[in-house]
């Protein structure tokens, strides 16, 4: 189960890499706007990631417990969900788009390439959030090779659609935007043939699907978590664009080592939240155990792994996305942060798939809550006195996160064991 998604998951921030790599090969502020676009994005689409994360606890649960009639409910609600939330993103995209530049703080020089990058990737909520919804469904069957072949098919896509229209043709922050919009609908297109072909599985009407309750409060916790998510990632980006270009550019570069280590480490959450989650609904208490040990094991060696590559090779990857030399000098200065960020932030990836797999989302959201509140004052304490503050508190954000889920589970796993005894 981990190593495909491990897999499918590195192509994500390839993706990304891609187009940051192209935009700051061209200067500072093409840099800095494909950040401040990304984020944006991130924060419109990322918040409706409970439609992956709730459809695959659910389905895997239904899994377990061989409840077909659940299975096929889930894909429906799950397609209905994300066009709906699609259509809304696409009538409010000009006020969200307003939004986003008054909250990031985007500056005049960068807001003409944030708007041309936002107005034409906002037509890809459709198939985005539709990709989130069958993600999640497929991750739930227990299917972890389709979600990776039809994203390694888009990425590569992306790519090299987004390579030619800024190499060749010099479309610069258009040409990225209309390659990830093309290849978005290519995957979806193929994930919808996947549902339909392979597991012969037919939409169920609106007015036939029961029993919303429990889909709802799921999904708005995962929302309302996911919310408080992006809000640390978008205070992160703007605190960095009020520092001026310099600070921003670099830290664009250093979030996409930080993207590459979170895919990379999620590859062993997501299997964790289609494991734990079919043993749960199977009732064996036993491999939820195990499930939960090794993804640990292999999450953590995988962060130990990922902090060396990231201490020997800091300068010679950040020159493959800027040629600017004080960029990269900022860029090497951060060595210590990319050393011991995926060390402290490894538990709370793994935590969240398991949470997702039981799904408990209500302590998901507590704890993100938490964490954020702490994020933002130590921040605000301690930014007159150390120049690393952004890296020092979102290093602290990292950390509580895993420490907080941790008490929730020894205050929950006996609770669980004594359902099933009960049952």
């Amino acid at each position: 189960m981990a190593v495909p998604n491990m897999l499918s998951n590195v192509s994500i921030p390839l993706l990304s890499s891609v187009d940051v790599a192209l935009m700051g090969q061209l200067s500072i502020l093409h840099l800095g706007a494909i950040g401040l676009a990304t984020v944006i994005f991130n924060f419109v689409f990322w918040n409706f990631g409970f439609l992956r994360m709730g459809t695959t606890g659910l389905v895997a649960q239904a899994y377990g417990a061989g409840d077909q009639k659940q299975i096929h409910q889930l894909c429906s609600k799950g397609i209905y969900s994300a066009l709906v939330i699609a259509i809304v993103i696409l009538i409010l995209q000009q006020p969200l788009g307003i939004m986003a530049n008054f909250f990031l703080g985007i500056s005049l020089e960068h807001s003409p390439l944030v708007w041309t990058y936002f107005s034409i990737r906002v037509w890809s909520a459709p198939a985005t959030l539709m990709t989130y919804s069958l993600f999640g469904w497929l991750f739930g069957m227990q299917n972890a090779l389709a979600p990776m072949g039809v994203t390694i098919f888009t990425n590569i896509l992306n790519i090299l659609a987004s390579y030619y229209m800024v190499s060749v043709l010099g479309w610069e922050i258009s040409g990225v935007a209309i390659g990830t919009l093309l290849a978005e609908y290519a995957g979806v297109a193929i994930l919808l043939v996947i549902i339909f072909r392979r597991y012969k599985i037919r939409l169920i009407h609106p007015a036939n699907l029961v029993d919303w309750s429990r889909f709802l409060f799921i999904n708005r916790d995962l929302f309302i978590r996911t919310v408080a998510l992006t809000t640390a990632f978008a205070f992160l980006y703007r605190a960095s664009a009020l520092s001026g270009e310099l600070i921003l550019a670099a830290n664009v570069i250093m979030l996409q080592f930080l993207s590459w280590m979170s895919y990379g480490i999620d590859g062993f959450a997501f299997a964790s939240e289609s494991l734990v989650g079919r043993h749960f609904g199977s009732q064996n208490k036993k491999m939820i155990r195990k499930s939960i040990v090794y993804s640990f094991m292999w999450a953590f060696a995988l962060a130990v792994i990922i902090s060396v590559i990231f201490w020997f090779f800091t300068e010679d990857i950040g020159l493959l996305f800027s040629k600017d030399k004080d960029v990269v000098k900022m860029l090497v200065s951060y060595k210590l942060w990319l050393l011991s960020i995926p060390l402290l932030a490894c538990a709370s990836y793994i935590w969240d798939g398991i949470f997702i797999g039981l799904t408990k989302t209500s302590m998901m959201r507590d704890s993100m809550l938490v964490s954020l509140v702490f994020y933002i004052l130590i921040f605000i304490l301690i930014r007159p006195y150390y120049a690393n503050a952004i890296w020092i508190s979102f290093s602290a954000f990292l950390t509580l996160r895993g420490l907080i889920l941790s008490i929730f589970w020894f205050k929950i796993k006996d609770d669980l064991l004594r359902e099933f005894i009960d049952k």
